[in-house]
């Protein structure tokens, strides 16, 4: 695995600390592949996340939205079973992902069905960021009369 420096973007640029934060994150993060999902647009201003949390209850996964950054964690409960497995091949462990959301992404609903835990999003500008019409105004026009004079 390859690691990246971002110190000497640090050195070059003044005000994107947060950029070069959230470029050290993400690379941090594509380190670990548990568990695997999917990022959907399904439409101009909505997005969806699959999750892969195949042996995972409802009860033992969690979302939270805390100021642009979405987590989701996953507990399993502790199995005091004595199986014996010949293979073991079904990941069980517990995971926290985390996404950074952009401004004015909001979470509007989680899904678990399937062994998929899909996470609905939608960007909602508020009023006034959306673009509008300014109405344009003109002069009421004077017509001169043959034989007046301009004022």
């Amino acid at each position: 695995m390859r690691t990246i420096d971002f110190s000497p973007l640090y050195r070059s640029v003044v005000g994107f600390d947060r950029l070069a934060s959230l470029l050290e994150t993400a690379a941090a993060d594509a380190a670990t592949g548990y568990p695997p999902y999917n990022i959907e647009r399904t439409d101009e201003n909505a997005y969806r996340i699959d999750i892969a949390v195949a042996g995972f209850r409802a009860d033992e996964l969690n979302v939270e939205v805390k100021e642009n950054l979405l987590t989701v964690t996953g507990r399993k409960a502790a199995n005091d079973d004595a199986r014996k497995y010949l293979h073991r091949g079904l990941a069980e462990r517990n995971f926290e992902r985390r996404f950074q959301l952009a401004d004015y992404v909001i979470v509007t609903d989680a899904d678990l069905a399937d062994g998929l835990l899909s996470i609905s999003l939608k960007r909602e500008l508020p009023e006034a960021l959306k673009p509008r019409q300014v109405q344009i105004n003109t002069a009421p026009q004077t017509t001169l009369i043959e034989g007046e004079k301009a004022a």
